[in-house]
Formats: C-alpha cells, structure tokens, sequence
C-alpha cells in the first residue's frame, strides 16, 4: 500500500513537469495556428474591408456566396485546374521514366542521382527569379540564344504574352518538382524484390513485359500519393506566380492562391479574402483525404 502511493505521487510530479514541459509548445502553437485559423474564420463571415472604416459587421456566408457567383474565382479555378493537370501529370510521367534510368546500373548513377536533387535544392524564390532572369525581355538568356541560332530577329517579351507567360510558370514548375517525383519512385523502385525480375525472365519475359507485370502494379501506390500530393502543392501555387508573373498578363498566371492573395492584401477585403482561404483549405482537405485513403491502400498492397 505504502509503495503504492510513493508511485502515484511520483505518477503525478512527473504529469505536472510534463505539463509544464508542454506549455511553451502549447503557447506557440496557440499563438501560430489555432489562433490565427479562428481569426481567419470569424473574418470570413464579416464585410471587413481596410478601405471602409464602417465595414467589420456580421455578414454570415455571404463571402461564400458572392465567391461562388463571381467569374473570376471560376476563372481562377480553372486556371488553377489546367496549371494542375499539366505540371502533376508531366511531373509524374517524367518521375517515373527519370526514376527507372536512374534505378539501371551504370557509370556515375550515384552522380546523375545528385544533379536530378538541385532543382529540388533550390529555394522557391531563387528559383522564380532564376527562371524571371531568363525569360527577361531585353537580357533574357533565351531570347539571346535563339537570337544566336537566327530563330529570333528581335527580342520577344515572353512574359508579355499570356500563353507563353502561362507556360513559363508550368515550365518553371515542372522543373522545380519533378525531383521530388523521381526520388520517393526511386525509393519504390529499390523495394522491389529482385526475385520477381528473375523469374519473369525465367518465364522469357521481355522489359515492356517486366514493367506492366511488375514494376507498373507495384509503383501504383506511390504514384497515386504523388498525384494527390502534387495536386495539393498545385492548389496553393504562388511562389513562382508573384516572383515571375504576379498573376499577369491580364490575368493569365492568376491562380487560385494569388486570387486570394490579391483579394486580402492589394484590395484590403479580409473578409472575403479569408472566405476565399477557407473555399480552398476545403478543396485541401478533400484531396488530403483521398491521399489518406491511398496511403491505406499502400499499406494494405505492401502487407
């Protein structure tokens, strides 16, 4: 009995400490998350506008209706739609094939494997300016390189034009990602037991046979989490948009996330910028829930 309580004393000099430990976690948690994802969805609900002194009062879901009514949120929509379907699937496509060379033997594979990372190494705004710098209108790097292979007489404004500054950011993109593609298949690919190879060649299987028998059904997992991974990244693009293009030309790289960025802090309208923020951290959740569901379907194909 006596031994008893000198446990639970113990048991609760140990809670307290920890507790104690836990506070300053705590704090900043409250003071970096909680507290500004309440803020936001009380703002979400008012006409708070910075350029009105009057404004601040309840609205109730009016920012989500007057959201879903106007054709630039649609437009920005299907801008941010089509950016994503043509990075991830490029990206994807590219992760795998890149992966698949990378996984062969050969002379300096452990070289070839470190220059694929350094895009991927690049911070985001280095990047943006890199590709900015490149495509520059009156001392682009391309501009002077077509100019000397006599493609180009004069110097095009790259940036200018709203198809090629919408390929530019899914180049830039593209280039940035796909090393993240190319190492978590890479990572798949080397958990492959090599007996399956063996005995598909046994059997007189050729490669295109190994890889739609083999390598294809055991590489779906991670190529499901990549899409709906990249899809997420893809949904809150903004880095390479503010650095190269800030939305232009006429709207043509306005994206989702710098619509939101625009509405709450170039117009001042926090209120239905922060509605905004949430329309997407829904679009978010259900896309992280699907990644959860093909995470379970990983696990369940490797068990």
């Amino acid at each position: 009995m006596k031994s008893f309580k000198i446990n639970s004393q113990l048991f609760e000099r140990e809670s307290v400490l920890a507790i104690i430990l836990l506070i300053p976690a705590l704090v900043v948690i409250f003071g970096v998350l909680i507290f500004p994802l309440g803020t936001s969805l009380a703002l979400s609900f008012t006409d708070l506008k910075l350029t009105n002194p009057d404004s601040g009062g309840f609205i109730g879901f009016r920012n989500f209706v007057e959201a879903l009514k106007n054709p630039l949120f649609w437009s920005s929509i299907g801008r941010t739609t089509i950016f994503g379907v043509s990075t991830v699937l490029t990206e994807v496509f590219l992760g795998v094939a890149i992966a698949l060379l990378l996984n062969q033997k050969f002379k300096g594979r452990g070289f070839a494997r470190g220059v694929v990372i350094l895009p991927w190494a690049l911070p985001y705004v280095v990047n943006g300016i890199m590709w900015k710098w490149i495509f520059d209108a009156n001392y682009g790097a391309f501009n002077a390189f077509l100019s000397q292979i006599g493609f180009l007489e004069t110097y095009r404004i790259w940036l200018g034009e709203p198809i090629s500054a919408f390929a530019i950011v899914v180049f830039a993109n593209i280039w940035k990602e796909t090393p993240v593609a190319v190492i978590l298949v890479i990572a798949a690919l080397q958990s492959i037991p090599h007996e399956l190879y063996e005995a598909a060649s046994i059997d007189g299987a050729r490669s295109f046979r190994k890889f739609r028998s083999i390598t294809f059904p055991m590489l779906k997992p991670i190529i499901t989490t990549l899409v709906i991974i990249k899809t997420i990244w893809a949904l809150k693009e903004f880095d390479l948009i503010y650095i190269i293009t800030k939305g232009g030309p006429a709207n043509s790289t306005n994206m989702f996330s710098y619509y939101i960025y625009q509405n709450t802090f170039k117009f001042l309208n926090f209120g239905y910028g922060s509605a905004l923020a949430y329309l997407l951290t829904l679009l978010t959740i259900i896309l992280a829930y699907f990644y959860m569901r093909s995470l379970k379907v990983g696990i369940d194909v490797e068990s």
